[in-house]
């Protein structure tokens, strides 16, 4: 269940350490700025350990190229990214446990995790679900953990309480929450196009475009999906 319920709770926009130059290097795939973005993070919250900003935004960074890595189909890439940056988010967490945010790039990175490599579900399962439960529960106005979320309930079949409907409802809150966020549209766009709703899917993926016109992922969506 965790395995299919976990897949790819993915990175959304988030405030302070989502700096202008980490979010365009996200937006247009450039994996290798985002490695030496990550890299310099990660050496800087490694030298101040009770910083709980400095992990987080290591943490951070280290999802965004590990999310990156899942839209170019490099798992292994995936994997190894989100592993990396788990140390941090675990220090942030440990560091501000009543942290909405902080609690939901751990368990975004542990979903990652598992997107990389189903195998890791057994190790990392409980973290993806606790942690964005918890950071909802902590701060239910975050249209973030609802995108989180979301695509954790994408994965996870009707069987387990999941499916493409209660995602949409996941996704429908997050905009609601927050009516620019690019990557909840995304999100939106994906589920309604395995809703077999092509027509409201494109308009989803153009509302993203519109709101994020340098997003590589969501033109990518949008060119994939057929005109009704």
């Amino acid at each position: 269940m965790l395995v299919l319920c976990l897949l790819a709770l993915l990175p959304v926009t988030a405030p302070g350490a989502d700096t202008p130059s980490l979010r365009q290097a996200r937006d247009q795939q450039d994996r290798a700025v985002l490695a030496r973005i990550a890299a310099q993070r990660g050496d800087a919250a490694a030298k101040t350990p009770t910083d709980a900003k400095a992990q987080y935004g290591a943490a951070l960074a280290a999802s965004y190229v590990a999310e990156v890595a899942q839209e170019l189909h490099d798992k292994s890439g995936a994997y190894a990214a989100a592993v990396s940056g788990m140390p941090f988010a675990e220090r942030a967490v440990a560091l501000k446990p009543d942290s909405s945010e902080y609690n939901r790039i751990l368990g975004t990175l542990c979903g990652q995790a598992i997107s990389g490599n189903g195998l890791a579900a057994l190790k990392y399962g409980k973290c993806a679900l606790e942690n964005v439960n918890k950071a909802i529960e902590l701060d239910p106005k975050s249209s973030g953990a609802y995108v989180s979320r979301g695509v954790g309930n994408f994965y996870l079949p009707t069987a387990f309480g999941g499916g493409v409907d209660v995602a949409l409802k996941d996704f429908q809150k997050a905009i609601e929450l927050n009516p620019r966020s690019a990557e909840a549209y995304i999100w939106l766009g994906v589920a309604q196009r395995k809703a077999n709703r092509p027509a409201d899917a494109r308009n989803a993926f153009e509302k993203a475009l519109e709101l994020n016109p340098n997003r590589l992922w969501a033109r990518q969506q949008l060119d994939k999906t057929p005109r009704p």
